[in-house]
Order: structure tokens, then sequence, then C-alpha cells
């Protein structure tokens, strides 16, 4: 097992859109749905994604802020293998405006009509606190500090 370094592996997710985002659930151990990161994929341990406020995952997340995210991507044209992301990770929720401007790109005014103003908006921040991959050719373990 090696150590990809971080900025290796961000780029990598930087072509992966869509992950799945898991929360401890009181209907069951776990919930999972996908979740699109909207590009914002200079990968530093934190993945951010914006919801409505009167979701599933917002309560769960407040009632239990341990997450994790899976990313894949699928082999190359040239049959390199995909790489699979697995992040441990603490979701915390955001109501700043000037975060949510910090990560709006225009391809979310399709869910939030009224932009960074609409009704009952979230940001949900994710900071990993490990990452461990498998790409095929190479897999291995990525601890990060504890962030805040």
């Amino acid at each position: 097992m090696t150590t990809k370094p971080l900025e290796e592996l961000s780029r990598q997710l930087q072509k992966i859109d869509f992950c799945m985002l898991s929360t401890s659930s009181d209907a069951g151990p776990f919930s999972t749905r996908p979740m699109s990161n909207n590009g914002d994929v200079e990968y530093d341990g934190d993945s951010y994604f914006f919801s409505f406020e009167e979701t599933r995952k917002v309560s769960d997340i407040v009632r239990d802020a341990r997450v994790g995210l899976t990313f894949t991507a699928p082999p190359s044209l040239l049959g390199k293998p995909g790489i699979f992301v697995a992040v441990d990770g603490t979701a915390s929720l955001i109501r700043d405006k000037s975060e949510f401007e910090a990560h709006w790109v225009k391809d979310l005014d399709r869910w939030f009509p009224e932009g960074i103003d609409t009704p009952g908006i979230v940001l949900i921040k994710v900071s990993a606190s490990e990452i461990q991959y498998w790409d095929g050719e190479d897999n291995g373990r990525i601890p990060l500090p504890e962030r805040r």
C-alpha cells in the first residue's frame, strides 16, 4: 500500500462530478444519496454540496455529523483503470450567503431558481479525516489532520 499525495488525488477528482453521500440515519444504519460537487474540486480535503434545509440528509447531519463520500471514475478509453475514492469525514452546515457565493456555479440555478437567495438553501461542507483510494495500479490511505 502506498500513499498518493493529496495534490495528485485532487487532479483525479477534478474529473468526477457526482459522488455518493452517506449519513447515519434514524431510519436505518445509513442513508445514501447522489450529490454533485458542482466542479468545486480544488481538493484540499473539503467537499461542498448545496441542499435544501428541510431534507433527511440535513437532519441526519444535525444528529450525527460523521459522513462518508464515495467517488468513482470509469476506466479511460485507453484501458487505464478507473479510480475509486472513499472519504470519511465530518459534515457542517453553512448558512452564510458569502460562502454560498464562493461555491456557487450557474448550473445550480436548475435546482435553486433564486440562486443564493433561494429560501431554505444550505451548504454542506464535508471535511475529510481520512481518504482511501484504489485505482487498479495503486491503493492507499491518506490521513488528514483535524481541521476546523
